[in-house]
């Protein structure tokens, strides 16, 4: 038999640098994403809808809770469901958190393993297309007023419209959850994520270490991650539909049944 034959290709100055500079970074990823959440914020400033936004934001998050009490109220369930609430689809302030993740993206690919800085990234991503579509939502929220809340939302809600990206978003809720699933089966990366709690810290990376050790902590305890996921996904799916097509009588009746459970807890 011959001996190999070995084709030796020559690349113009510059060409490998070209090529690797078409595929941003997750540091790159992370700190765009945030950059358009920053300019979001802004722009809500800017023109008055921040009052809108938070109004928005609030429904939001009491529609959550009333859709998943069986889950919040069971052990198994309640930390993986107060996870979705509060990272997802709270109504708090990310602000400084998302300072601090665009400031230290760097240091989220040189201190974490990829799937975390992957994971990251995709939070960043969720995070502004979740700010885009609630800023438009509440300049339709605005220009409604007054209103009632629930008959608001939902005509904001349609007047927003883009189905797609409300699917995309949904999708990108169950990407998050399913990945966090696999992580928390790798055991070391749970052990070297305890004991990077300090080196975080030091590199400012506090905020992150603690939202992903709340999310294997809150994870692991599942007995059936898939049968969570799955329910999170049939539920939303099932809202999307409501809120997307159903009778506008018949979905603020359940838009307004589902925050009143909330109310009647509190």
């Amino acid at each position: 038999m011959g001996g190999w034959r070995f084709l030796h290709v020559v690349l113009p100055p510059g060409a490998m640098s070209l090529a690797m500079s078409d595929v941003p970074s997750l540091a790159d990823a992370i700190r765009t994403h945030l950059s358009q959440v920053a300019s979001l914020r802004n722009q809500a400033q800017t023109t008055g809808l921040s009052g809108a936004i938070e109004a928005v934001k609030q429904l939001q998050a009491a529609r959550f809770r009333g859709s998943y009490q069986d889950m919040l109220a069971d052990p198994c369930r309640a930390g993986a469901a107060r996870f979705f609430l509060d990272e997802l689809y709270g109504s708090h302030d990310f602000s400084e958190r998302d300072l601090q993740f665009s400031r230290i993206a760097g240091a989220i690919e040189r201190l974490f393993p990829t799937e975390v800085g992957q994971l990251a990234a995709d939070l960043a991503a969720l995070h502004a297309l979740t700010e885009s579509l609630d800023l438009t939502m509440a300049a339709h929220w605005q220009s409604l007023q007054p209103c009632n809340p629930n008959t608001g939302y939902l005509r904001a809600w349609r007047m927003t419209g883009q189905p797609d990206r409300r699917a995309q978003q949904l999708r990108s809720v169950v990407h998050l959850g399913d990945a966090l699933t696999g992580l928390t089966r790798k055991k070391s990366l749970r052990m070297a994520l305890r004991m990077m709690r300090g080196p975080a810290e030091m590199a400012g990376l506090g905020k992150l270490q603690r939202f992903l050790e709340q999310g294997f902590d809150a994870f692991a305890q599942l007995d059936d991650p898939a049968a969570f996921m799955n329910a999170i996904k049939q539920r939303e799916q099932s809202w999307l539909d409501l809120l997307n097509d159903a009778d506008e009588g018949k979905a603020v009746a359940q838009l307004a049944h589902t925050v009143c459970l909330v109310e009647q807890r509190a």
